[in-house]
């Protein structure tokens, strides 16, 4: 086996520049239609445009300005856990800070673009290795750069960062053991850490696999000396990467999203039957939108990047080179993944024992996949024997799949109908666009692999079956939401200006959105309760779920929880216009008309709360319980809720509730309740980008209430003086506060920062020495033996 790159003239920068051609081919049309009947900038569906579009245009600004605390994120979060998930450690995303903020959202195609391009050279420079022939080399980087995954993680946009970037890091790992460069492997390792901590769990368990595959084929020749290196090297790399790991990881562990464990069978068995045939044919056809169900109903199968697909080629080399070269590592990579694909606690080594569902590692055997496909249609004594032999197997599982649409099945009411698949048009249309790649290869191949640019023709027909099944693709996830987000930029890009007119700025309150989409107090910089992110503070995900509203990836608490508006200072209430019939059926009390901007009907709350106030009674846990979920909110408003702790070192300060005031829930105690905190109120409170602070003058000492999240990062002082930070409503904080004049300062830094920051210059450091001293050695070598 030739294991030493060829001496060719890289095509690095050719590979490079056509995938980001082709790229922008396929979203140009999309943008022409954005343009001309949805308002602006390109826009795609969910994910993409409730998150990616806001997250990208606010944490531009964020950084810009400084700070370490974002109240726009959610009830307020810490800056640095809330987005180094999604973009904050991400090179695309610094790239892009020397754009004003306010144009962001036109740089996210020209960055997918990017990231497709950076995805293709990087499949390039892994696979020259192995495929040998650089014109083949570029037909498997073409293949990963349009691979389903790709195409199908538009949807994230945050995850082609991990796409582009990981096969780079491969092909690093390759040169490290099988050239000895002991230079590139460590960076690539601390950049592909530093930009996104939960994927690269799963890449270091994918190369792990990798390298004990390598060494089982005896590709990888390692000996104690070089394998100590190695480790060594990796440890550097994690080292100089860890600077967001340390402050997400105390984070995560507090998120009870993080921690869902296996149970039995589920070690074993997926839950749903469908599961394992979703599994299969994500192979066979081109990847439905991410929020559709077409082929199975039942089993963990929308949002989960489960896809394989390859451009025209399909799985048809893929299988082809396994039968062929049984003992070739990448059959040994590829068959071991096929393993954890369909065994759930192997599946879930990826994303650290975690039972919740996700196939986003597939990116990595993707890549092998494209690998040995070149290989396989590279060498004709291979394919010509088993590439007809592995086309007929393909052919007869992907035509299978329309006996799901042909089915005879009933509706709910026994109706007969035919089918299972969700709708059928939609699953006409995926099956066509895969059987059709199915046979074009077939033409292909039987027509061209003769000739001598039989590569160059096989590309031609990848690049533009990508383009084809892409725009489809596109289309299908697109324009279902073309009606539901046809107002998007109307009601976010668009509304800054007339908002920020709108809303007054005289003291700090939070607002709340009706019918609107999601994120919205990214875009107006104010905190807002219908807010779209899972890796907010953990305390806002222990406080929801408390008083009856279900907080797992977002935050939507129901508008007639007006108990809720009330405790968290909520002043005003957004009423998207498409939505003002809703709003009026809604029926409620205690909001006033205010005025309207061109997208929003503007709504005041009568019982608006500001923020810090105190309380005469304290609740206890067992009384809170006793109140249904839906209604404690408004008990809150009259006691704060304590623990048994907190109410043996604070008594004194506060009465307990009376069992008779529990039972007093209607709307006129609720409105009474706000008036009396109202007046009890800080008398200047202001959020800054580090925390809050705020001034009072009570007439004795009292327990200040303010609703922010606790969090570990916070630390209070009174009067300069350092003051304990109460834990109360179930994730809330509240402080003690002396009688008179008195100025509390909450200040946030972002915990374990500074250890983990603190690290990764170290390991900075340490490689930059490491690269002195490779450096010295090198010319050392060179001048003992100048032939």
């Amino acid at each position: 086996m030739q294991l030493i790159l060829p001496r060719q003239k890289s095509r690095y920068w050719k590979v490079f520049w056509l995938c980001f051609a082709v790229a922008a081919a396929l979203f140009l049309p999309h943008c022409i239609a954005d343009a001309a009947f949805g308002g602006g900038y390109f826009h795609y569906a969910g994910d993409f445009n409730d998150q990616q579009i806001n997250f990208y245009q606010y944490a531009n600004a964020f950084v810009k300005q400084g700070g370490s605390f974002s109240w726009a994120t959610d009830l307020g979060s810490g800056f640095v856990n809330s987005y180094s998930f999604y973009l904050l450690g991400s090179p695309f995303f610094w790239l892009t800070l020397w754009v004003p903020a306010r144009l962001m959202p036109w740089m996210m195609v020209p960055l997918l673009c990017l990231k497709i391009a950076l995805a293709g050279g990087g499949a390039y420079l892994w696979a020259r290795r192995w495929v040998r022939r650089e014109d083949w080399s570029v037909v498997a980087a073409c293949l990963y750069a349009f691979s389903g995954f790709t195409v199908y993680n538009i949807f994230f946009n945050h995850f082609l960062d991990v796409v582009a970037l990981f096969p780079y890091l491969l092909a690093s790992l390759d040169d490290a053991v099988l050239d000895g460069r002991r230079d590139a492997f460590p960076f690539w390792v601390a950049l592909n850490l530093v930009n996104n901590y939960f994927f690269f769990a799963g890449q270091a368990v994918f190369l792990i696999l990798y390298f004990l595959c390598m060494l089982a084929a005896r590709a990888y020749r390692v000996g104690p000396r070089s394998f100590a290196v190695l480790a060594g090297e990796t440890l550097l790399g994690c080292a100089m990467g860890c600077v967001l790991l340390l402050p997400a990881g105390l984070s995560l562990l507090q998120n009870p999203r993080t921690i869902d464990p296996f149970n039995g069978y589920g070690y074993l068995l997926y839950g749903s039957p469908q599961q394992y045939g979703a599994i299969l044919y994500s192979a066979f056809l081109m990847p439905d939108a991410p929020y559709f169900k077409d082929l199975f109903q039942e089993g963990v199968l929308k949002h989960t990047s489960m896809t394989v697909y390859l451009p025209l080629v399909g799985v048809v080399g893929g299988v082809a080179f396994c039968r062929a070269r049984r003992s070739h590592p990448f059959t040994y990579i590829l068959k071991a993944c096929v393993l954890c694909a369909f065994v759930p606690v192997l599946n879930s080594a990826f994303y650290a024992l975690n039972s919740s569902y996700y196939a986003r590692w597939y990116y990595m055997p993707v890549l092998v996949l494209c690998g040995a496909t070149a290989c396989a249609l590279s060498r004709p004594h291979l394919a010509e024997r088993q590439v007809p032999r592995a086309w007929r197997l393909v052919a007869l599982v992907t035509a299978s799949s329309a006996l799901f649409a042909l089915v005879p099945n009933t509706d709910a009411d026994g109706n007969f109908k035919l089918g299972v698949v969700d709708l059928q048009p939609r699953f006409w249309g995926i099956f066509a666009v895969s059987i059709l790649g199915v046979l074009l290869f077939r033409l292909l191949w039987g027509r061209e692999r003769n000739r001598r640019d039989w590569s160059r023709r096989l590309l031609a027909g990848v690049l533009a079956f990508s383009f084809f099944y892409g725009t489809v693709h596109l289309s299908l996830t697109k324009y279902p939401q073309w009606q539901t987000d046809g107002d998007l930029i109307a009601e976010t890009w668009d509304s800054v200006a007339e908002i920020e007119e709108s809303l007054p700025r005289d003291a700090f309150y939070r607002i709340d959105a009706y019918g609107a989409h999601n994120n919205l107090g990214l875009w107006f910089d104010r905190s807002c309760l219908q807010f779209f992110n899972s890796t907010v503070a953990p305390s806002i995900m222990e406080f929801y779920p408390s008083v009856g509203v279900t907080r797992d990836v977002n935050s939507k608490p129901d508008v007639q929880n007006d108990g809720l508006r009330g405790l968290l200072s909520v002043r005003y209430m957004l009423v998207a216009k498409d939505s003002a019939g809703d709003w009026a059926a809604e029926d409620l009390t205690g909001w006033t008309a205010c005025g309207e901007t061109s997208a929003y009907l503007l709504y005041r709350n009568d019982n608006w709360v500001p923020m810090g106030f105190t309380y005469d009674y304290y609740l206890t846990q067992e009384q809170f319980e006793s109140v249904p979920e839906e209604e404690r909110v408004r008990v809150l408003m009259r006691a704060v809720l304590l623990d048994e702790d907190q109410i043996r070192r604070l008594d004194g300060l506060l009465e307990p509730l009376p069992e008779e005031e529990l039972a007093d829930r209607s709307d006129e105690r609720y409105a009474a309740d706000c008036g009396e905190r109202r007046l009890s109120a800080a008398l200047e409170f202001t959020a800054t980008r580090t925390g809050f602070t705020a001034r009072t003058n009570y007439a004795q000492e009292e327990l200040v209430f303010f609703s922010v999240p606790c969090d570990d990062g916070f630390t209070a002082t009174v009067n300069g003086q350092p003051a304990d930070i109460e834990k109360v409503d179930h994730g809330l904080m509240a402080v003690r506060v002396p009688a008179g004049a008195a100025d509390i300062v909450f200040t946030y830094h972002t915990p374990g920062l500074a250890l983990s920051a603190g690290v990764s210059l170290t390991g900075l450091a340490v490689y930059a020495g490491y690269l002195l001293l490779l450096h010295f050695k090198r010319k050392r070598k060179q001048n003992a033996d100048p032939c």
